[in-house]
């Protein structure tokens, strides 16, 4: 009589290899994807924060006659509720302030902080570091 295999069940060594290398091609082929989509995101919310800040450097400076010595000054005339994180850094305090001596008014009477970039060297998915974004 022979050995009724009808009974054991689960899944053979063979089975499991096949599964797990199904698992890797698709690893393989999805984490790319992931990265890109996370980049895109990242520059997303990055360029997004780059007009906010600059928006609340030029109406802090028209409503006030003069430019923001630093973002600080934003957050404590209310123009910004917080300073937000550099998406590329992930710091709040890498912002990179462009000073300028020239004045952006006739009514303006103290120069200050005229634009800001991102403290990270890296380049963005433009060619263009993102400094200079």
């Amino acid at each position: 009589m022979g050995v009724n295999r009808k009974n054991n069940s689960g899944f053979t060594l063979v089975e499991l290899m096949i599964v797990m290398a199904i698992i890797g091609v698709l690893a393989t082929l999805a984490i790319p994807s992931f990265v890109g989509a996370l980049k895109q995101a990242r520059e997303a919310v990055l360029k997004e924060d780059l007009h906010v800040l600059r928006t609340a450097i030029d109406s802090y400076t028209a409503d006030k006659q003069k430019a923001p010595q630093a973002l600080e000054d934003l957050i404590q005339d209310g123009y910004l509720k917080a300073i937000p994180e550099d998406p590329m850094t992930r710091s709040k305090d890498s912002w990179v302030t462009n000073t300028s001596d020239m004045l952006s008014s006739v009514d303006q009477t103290d120069p200050g902080i005229d634009d800001v970039h991102s403290g990270s060297q890296d380049t963005g998915s433009d060619g263009q570091p993102y400094s200079a974004w």
